[in-house]
């Protein structure tokens, strides 16, 4: 979701019709890594695979503060011989949490690695990825060039670059926040959540938002809803974002890559007017761009159809 986290009292909100979903998914549960794992998995229609000669599977990456159920709306309006998996990534939705008081991003490449051993073995994947999600897969693209097919990577632009001389700064924060611990908020209902979730979005569809809601707010024990993400992930990173290696590490992308920005986002406005990030694009071989209109950082709520049209013809 949205990287700023809002932390505002919340009143009770009344309740909102929540979006119908046309194609439903079922619950797997894998061992990655020690941990056990959800991946959201929407079968292929069986006689649509027939016809096509086949299913067809897209890996669906999503991003920070988010869940593997925000794939719903493109997944509704995309073929319906191709089999989708989604997995939460370690400490989000219901995925476990780890018992360390923080996360670090290489087990996200280490747990991407594992999934496509039980999901893509043996076959080039093609990855849909988004924000946090597109990051990982962009990284996974340059370390494994030989197991991903094509990459769509909506709004993964990575962090900008550091200078060694936050190094000591960005420390003594990290290590203020170990001694002390991180938080997040919880909520009286879901339409609390949903109502959260429009706050921070405000093109988000009411619909939109209580689906989302059913799937990003937690039941608690005192009878309200927390969100499904490990507090942990609200840790700052001490190790610095070195665009250095991220470049080396782009620049051995075999894959085709289509790379999606909205319109009004942050991320684009760094992507089109900072000679930095241009420097960052110039490494990958074969790049296709695309931005979507009318759409913020979560496009895929915002222009579903749009979206999900680009997918389908790169990857088709």
């Amino acid at each position: 979701m949205p990287s700023r986290i809002d932390d505002r009292p919340e009143t009770d909100a009344p309740p909102l019709r929540p979006y119908v979903p046309r194609r439903h998914s079922e619950s797997l549960f894998v061992d990655v890594r020690g941990l056990r794992y959800h991946v959201r998995h929407w079968p292929a229609e069986q006689q649509a695979a027939q016809t096509a000669g086949g299913e067809r599977r897209i890996h669906l990456l999503h991003g920070w503060m988010d869940v593997s159920a925000s794939f719903q709306f493109i997944v509704d309006r995309l073929p319906a011989h191709w089999a989708f998996f989604a997995p939460d990534w370690r400490g989000f939705g219901l995925t476990d949490r780890t018992d360390a008081d923080c996360y670090w991003y290489p087990d996200y490449l280490a747990d991407l690695d594992r999934l496509l051993d039980a999901f893509s073995s043996g076959v080039p994947a093609d990855l849909v990825a988004h924000s946090m999600g597109g990051s990982v897969a962009a990284l996974y693209a340059g370390l494994r060039p030989e197991r991903v097919r094509r990459l769509v990577n909506l709004e993964g632009t990575g962090l900008e670059g550091a200078s060694a001389d936050q190094a000591p700064m960005r420390y003594r924060e990290w290590l203020d926040q170990v001694r002390d611990g991180v938080r997040l908020r919880d909520y009286p209902s879901r339409a609390a959540v949903a109502q959260r979730l429009m706050r921070n979005n405000p093109r988000l569809r009411p619909d939109y938002a209580a689906f989302l809601s059913e799937h990003w707010g937690l039941p608690t024990a005192g009878g309200r809803f927390a969100l499904a993400g490990d507090p942990a992930h609200r840790m700052v990173n001490p190790i610095l974002y070195r665009v250095d290696e991220i470049t080396e590490i782009w620049r051995l992308i075999e894959a085709d890559l289509l790379w999606v920005l909205a319109a009004h986002s942050s991320e684009r406005r760094r992507f089109v007017h900072e000679a930095p990030y241009q420097q960052r694009l110039s490494v990958i071989r074969s790049l296709r761009r695309e931005t979507v209109a009318d759409a913020g950082h979560m496009l895929h709520h915002d222009q579903p159809a749009v979206v999900a049209a680009l997918i389908e013809e790169f990857l088709s």
